[in-house]
């Protein structure tokens, strides 16, 4: 082994000196007086000046000729830890040569050689890093899209506003009426500008006595306000829901370009009355936007005692019906649709109707809406599904071959399981895939077109016939027509109710036969009630009908009876 050859104290000096030189951070020696001795090169890429021309320099001082008093008192408190602890650490903003400022992290330790004092001052540039921390801190505190607090930031803030302040203060929650639907129509790139626009109508209000205005995600806003006149606030509430009477115009190449209108819905809840607690104070704001949600939106609603009785009323609903839809108690009744020249019932549309085991049999009107609110629209529609394939196989087999009708919307098309449930029932049942007939809403046309495309397309390819429910009273084109693979249109009972009499109504009518006969489609009339209106249809050229005056929904038993007696031997 070579033998070991300590270096000298002037090699030693060399290498110590060299690493000095190269090192990335910025490092200066000063005498007892602060003055520069020495810098690397780093410190002079920094501060933009030659170790040559600030030698001797005192710290902080480079083309100037005096330390300003900031600088006195800053380097006075350097100088004090420095001689107590022989360490200072701490950040600074600095300026360089160019007046750029730098944010640096500056450490000094106090050196004592031969009786002298030194000081070495290490600075590390952390601009970087301290933009990008606050680039972080941004992200996690402003929302992306729009620029405003998010909910970390709303609850922060208000929190504090409730701590501090004389005053009342005024909680708002408030949404986009409809957002989903408008998502689903103009897709994610339209909706965000819709957003952005819609926010930056609500900044340039500028509302009175605003202390936050906080974006919580999607269409979710929420305002404070601090003001003892709760008048004022209304005044400042009618302003925001007049600006929403403006539409919006979207410059982008959209699915619409009429011009967008976004009705909003407001919940308020008050400090000190309604609560005195901000989470209880947003509970309650939330319970007052549910709440005026549920009578139509496109209002404002200040929070009260009586919404906390409808809304448990709605929680025991949404319970009932999560029950409802594991226990087997939504019933189809069967409404018999008829060939209008001879009277034979061609098939029945199933119509739900709900068993409930206290209140007894409930119709859609009592609970559709909270089938939607609680997104349980797929597990009804597969309850109703089970129920009529099994009832198609029972009629099979005593020899009927009607088709029952059931409706579904872009809740159930969108749910990825819908098309291998309706493929596997007819299978399991061993019925024929035309016994099954699938209505579809207009609106769920343009709520999910590429998605209920694919669905249609694929039941028609397994034999199911489909019919365009409503036909008239939604915003699909005529085109779709020619898109899907519908069998049938239903004309809605809106353009029966009046057909006798009114002109319009028999025109729309009859512009409808021409064209399901131009397009090769069948026609059902919905909603006759008398017998002229079935005359006159049935002279129009209408093949096919339902209504009270023919038949109304009945029980299954109700139904296999009908069909027992018109196959019965005359």
């Amino acid at each position: 082994m070579p033998n070991f050859a300590p270096i000298s104290v002037a090699a030693k000096q060399q290498l110590l000196a060299k690493l000095c030189e190269q090192l990335d951070d910025a490092v200066f020696i000063l005498d007892a007086n602060l003055r520069y001795l020495s810098v690397n090169a780093s410190y002079e890429m920094m501060i933009g000046y030659r170790e040559a021309f600030i030698i001797g320099r005192p710290l902080g001082i480079y083309a100037a000729e005096f330390l300003s008093e900031e600088e006195r008192v800053i380097l006075a408190d350097i100088i004090n830890h420095l001689d107590s602890r022989g360490f200072y650490e701490n950040n600074f903003s600095m300026p360089n040569r160019y007046g750029q400022m730098l944010e640096c992290h500056m450490t000094y330790r106090k050196i004592c050689v031969e009786d002298a004092t030194y000081y070495v001052g290490m600075v590390r540039d952390v601009s970087l890093a301290i933009k990008d921390q606050k680039k972080v801190t941004h992200l996690l505190n402003y929302d992306q899209l729009t620029g405003l607090p998010n909910r970390k930031v709303f609850l922060s803030q208000t929190s504090d506003l409730l701590l501090d302040s004389y005053q009342d203060v005024i909680i708002v929650r408030f949404n986009i009426d409809r957002y989903r639907h408008l998502a689903s129509l103009l897709g994610s790139d339209s909706i965000n500008t819709l957003i952005e626009k819609f926010v930056t109508r609500i900044k340039n209000l500028k509302l009175d006595n605003l202390q936050c205005f906080s974006h919580f995600g999607g269409d979710d806003f929420a305002l404070s306000f601090e003001c003892n006149d709760a008048n004022m606030i209304r005044h400042q509430l009618d302003s925001l829901m007049q600006m929403c009477e403006r539409p919006f115009s979207l410059d982008e190449n959209t699915a619409t370009k009429a011009n967008i209108y976004c009705r909003i819905s407001v919940g308020v809840s008050y400090f000190p009355d309604n609560d005195d607690d901000l989470n209880g104070l947003l509970i309650k704001a939330e319970k007052a936007l549910h709440y005026i949600k549920q009578q139509g939106g496109d209002d404002i609603c200040w929070y009260h005692t009586d919404i906390d009785e409808a809304t448990a009323g709605s929680l025991q609903l949404e319970a009932e019906l999560r029950i409802a839809a594991t226990e087997g108690q939504f019933i189809p009744y069967y409404q018999p649709k008829f060939e209008l020249a001879t009277g034979i019932i061609t098939g029945f549309e199933a119509l739900v109707r709900w068993q409930h085991p206290t209140r007894g049999l409930l119709k859609p009107i009592d609970f559709i809406d909270a089938i939607l609110t609680h997104k349980l629209s797929f597990e009804l529609f597969s309850q109703m599904a089970v129920r009529i394939t099994q009832q198609l196989s029972i009629w099979l087999q005593q020899g009927f071959c009607q088709h029952i009708c059931i409706n579904a919307d872009a809740a159930e098309f969108s749910h990825p399981d819908f098309f291998e449930m309706v493929k596997n029932l007819l299978a399991q049942h061993d019925i024929y895939a035309q016994q099954l007939h699938i209505e579809v809403t207009e609106s769920s046309l343009i709520q999910r077109h590429a998605n209920v495309k694919k669905q249609l397309d694929s039941l028609k390819e397994l034999g199911v016939f489909l019919a365009l429910d409503d036909f008239g009273t939604g915003y699909a084109s005529l085109s779709y027509l020619q898109e899907y693979p519908f069998d049938f249109i239903k004309i809605d009972k809106s353009f029966i109710s009046n057909i006798e009499t009114d002109r319009t109504q028999h025109a729309i009518v009859k512009a409808i036969l021409d064209l399901a006969v131009a397009l090769d489609m069948q026609v059902i009339a919905e909603g006759i009630e008398t017998q002229q209106q079935r005359d006159l249809l049935l002279a129009m050229g209408c093949q096919y009908g339902q209504g009270y005056f023919l038949g109304k929904p009945v029980p299954v038993d109700i139904a296999t009876e009908m069909l027992i007696q018109q196959y019965a031997p005359k």
